[in-house]
């Protein structure tokens, strides 16, 4: 499978991801090894799957190398879904995930556990030069808990207990969290999918 260009700045993507798919036997590059400098993609669509095709597809134009995105965040089910699609910038244009941490917190504020159920959702896309696009959806169900607990992981990491386990995504070791996470899943899926309509 030829070399695929990571369409994300975030250091903290490029480094799961390459973890992830580097025991699937994928190679990435991130923006940086690829010589791509100017790649401010806007995040304008409503819909994860939106962002994430939008930022492949144009990370592709300007390498003319097949391009992989990923979109991102958590959705509360008290919140009817936020901040979903906002996650990166649910408190504020600057991204901060501090700030958007405690706002979430802030927003849940005297919810008990059960009703604090949310998914994180990762929607990775894969665009070819040639036209081929896919796209695959990753989810990990849990709970947001009552306040920050690890020092693993980012954006939301600290406050999200997947289904099944009593430890934040940023309290486990990260190879256990590339095992398991919304991100992992989505990858995974992209790569059976590549597999399977044999892909190279």
């Amino acid at each position: 499978m030829e070399t695929i260009i990571i369409a994300t700045r975030n250091k903290n993507k490029i480094r799961e991801m390459e973890a992830i798919t580097e025991k699937l036997g994928m190679g990435l590059l991130s923006l940086a090894e690829a010589g791509i400098e100017a790649a401010e993609v806007v995040e304008d669509g409503k819909t994860f799957e939106e962002n994430s095709l939008k930022k492949a597809r144009e990370i592709m134009k300007l390498c003319g190398k097949p391009a992989m995105a990923d979109d991102s965040g958590v959705a509360v089910d008290a919140l009817d879904g936020a901040p979903g699609v906002d996650s990166a910038i649910y408190a504020g244009d600057e991204r901060d995930d501090k700030k958007n941490r405690d706002k979430l917190l802030a927003a849940l504020l005297g919810l008990p556990l059960e009703k604090r159920t949310a998914k994180f959702v990762s929607v990775i896309s894969l665009v070819y030069p040639d036209g081929r696009e896919f796209t695959a959806r990753g989810e990990s169900e849990g709970h947001i808990i009552h306040e920050e607990r690890g020092a693993n992981g980012f954006g939301y990491d600290s406050l999200f207990v997947p289904l099944g386990y009593e430890k934040t995504y940023a309290e486990l070791p990260a190879e256990e969290k590339n095992e398991i996470s919304h991100r992992s899943r989505a990858i995974k899926l992209m790569k059976a999918e590549l597999e399977r309509q044999n892909v190279r």
